[in-house]
């Protein structure tokens, strides 16, 4: 079983070579997507007149402020868009994708977060309410496992229900990991633009989680979140995470066969 993590963006730049991989994989064994794509929900929000605001923590992570109509912008890009981009692009090579967000069979709950802690422009923390961001609590797989075990590719948007079933924004790269331990999956797969981690110059090819624990202070935005959800994965069980770049000849089975790429393991 592979949880493979593909970014919004990263879609458009995949190797000529990719959906290919993707099919044989999935012919070979249990393959479950989930996407990002918040470049998409800003380029959207941007058209419809409604400014994105970003926020850092003090751990230096950066994330969407999601409001009540920034959280229906989320939604409605997320899964009514890029969801169906991703899954008519599998479909037509031949992969029997279906796509699904965490709300459905109330898969994906979240804990709304009722303050964020911030970094002002002034260097100097502040809290904020927490808005529609949620930090995921528990995925439930039954409806995963059950198209699983009917032989379709389940294509999971990251968008998750809180207790008071409001629409929760969560990160993708996070659910990635969340989605395949609750699947015990033996692999998680983080597609992106780059070859991997990059620390003084130089592609990290492995590293236990420790070392990745201990490097999420040096990394910058945007890979900070991925190495935090290999982290994450591995300590949920998970056997190894992968950071790996889409634009290289079968970019998933390259990964696997640890080709040019960060491996993160216990």
């Amino acid at each position: 079983m592979i949880v493979i993590k593909i970014g919004g963006s990263v879609v458009d730049g995949l190797h000529q070579t990719a959906l290919a991989d993707f099919k044989s994989l999935s012919d070979k064994g249990k393959l479950v997507f989930v996407h990002g794509g918040g470049k998409e929900v800003t380029n959207t929000a941007n058209k419809m007149g409604k400014e994105q605001k970003f926020v850092v923590s003090p751990g230096g992570v950066r994330s969407r402020y999601t409001d009540k109509e920034t959280a229906e912008i989320y939604t409605m890009v997320m899964s009514g868009k890029i969801n169906k981009v991703i899954v008519g692009m599998l479909v037509r090579n031949g992969v029997r994708a279906v796509g699904l967000t965490g709300i459905d069979g109330a898969t994906m709950k979240a804990e709304r977060k009722k303050k964020l802690i911030v970094i002002n422009d002034k260097g100097r923390k502040m809290a904020i309410d927490g808005g529609y961001t949620g930090k995921i609590s528990s995925v439930d797989p039954s409806l995963i496992n059950t198209m699983l075990d009917s032989g379709y590719v389940p294509v999971i948007s990251p968008i998750a229900l809180s207790e008071e079933f409001d629409f929760l924004n969560v990160d993708g790269d996070r659910a990635a990991a969340y989605v395949a331990s609750a699947l015990k999956a033996d692999k998680v797969v983080f597609i992106t633009n780059v070859n991997g981690l990059i620390l003084n110059n130089k592609l990290v090819d492995r590293m236990t989680v420790e070392q990745a624990r201990d490097a999420l202070p040096k990394i910058g935005f945007g890979m900070e979140k991925k190495v935090l959800a290999c982290t994450e994965a591995i300590d949920m069980g998970v056997n190894e995470a992968i950071i790996a770049s889409g634009q290289v000849e079968n970019p998933v089975s390259s990964a696997i066969a640890h080709n040019n790429c960060t491996v993160i393991t216990k």
